[in-house]
């Protein structure tokens, strides 16, 4: 069957694969339509195994709140580049992602891939659409689910940093305060209490190594450790640090002046502890020279 010009625009325009693609995909199934997204659909799938491999670093975090403020869902789903990332088809995706983990109460990322979407197709089958369609490696990393009794608080630094708070008392403009306090100045735990002993015991031993080496009595030293033990602690936690839209006063001022306290809070970075291999692109042209040149 004669493959036309036509008949490769409409394959394009219902698939979004390249012109080049869509005129084999015609001539290896004789024209039929049906089969040519089919076998367009497969080679995306396959094309989405091989880049699985590969960094995705980037990305955006998309966050998604009931109507009565009383549960939200935040989540990280990561590309490549971060041109992708800022591209309407990725943050709509990303989003879709929030509302749906939010609809089923889940944090199960292989639950949420198997879920359909709008479209029909489940987040899996529209992951690898998009990564045979962009080029990307894209991944849903990570998904936290929060519950409250009082309300959420939600912030969004670009697309890059998301805040939810956890708040009893106060109202919706100071709960976004807080939660952009958070996002600012990363806080650690809401408030010494919910601190990791480990890390506290690290910090002590730390101290008492540098306050022994001042040759100062033991009296001395051990007020000089429980200072910079406050110091730390204030440092840390979201109770002990100054408001950052007035330094004047602690956030924990700030929530009892307000009648408010804060539960939980999480705070979300696209990247976030992954690891990205460093190369120098002067050696990659050296490298990719010697190739050529045998």
């Amino acid at each position: 069957m004669a493959i036309t010009a036509a008949m490769v625009k409409e394959l394009r325009e219902i698939t979004s694969a390249g012109m080049m693609d869509c005129k084999k995909a015609l001539a290896e199934t004789d024209g039929d339509m049906d089969a040519a997204i089919e076998f367009l659909r497969k080679k995306g799938m396959a094309g989405a195994d091989k880049k699985a491999g590969r960094v995705a670093a980037e990305g955006v975090i998309a966050i998604a709140v009931s109507d009565d403020k009383k549960k939200a869902v935040i989540a990280e789903v990561n590309c490549e580049t971060d041109f992708v990332a800022k591209g309407d088809e990725f943050k709509s995706f990303a989003d879709e992602i929030a509302a749906i983990a939010l609809a089923n109460n889940t944090t199960d990322i292989d639950a949420i891939m198997g879920a359909t979407m709008a479209s029909g197709k489940t987040v899996d089958e529209t992951r690898r659409e998009l990564i045979a369609k962009i080029g990307e490696n894209m991944a849903l990393r990570r998904l936290e689910l929060v519950e409250t009794s009082g309300q959420i608080g939600q912030y969004q630094h670009g697309e890059k940093i998301g805040v939810v708070v956890d708040m009893t008392g106060g109202d919706e403009a100071l709960a976004r305060d807080v939660a952009m306090h958070v996002a600012a100045v990363k806080p650690t735990a809401v408030s010494a209490d919910d601190l990791d002993p480990a890390v506290v015991e690290k910090e002590r031993a730390f101290q008492i190594e540098q306050a022994q080496s001042s040759g100062k009595p033991m009296e001395i030293i051990e007020k000089m450790i429980e200072g910079r033990m406050r110091k730390f602690v204030g440092e840390i936690t979201l109770l002990g640090q100054s408001f950052v839209k007035d330094p004047d006063q602690t956030v924990e001022k700030l929530l009892k002046s307000n009648s408010a306290s804060v539960a939980s809070f999480v705070r979300l970075e696209v990247g976030e502890g992954i690891e990205i291999e460093q190369t120098n692109f002067a050696d990659e042209v050296a490298l990719a020279a010697k190739a050529v040149t045998g």
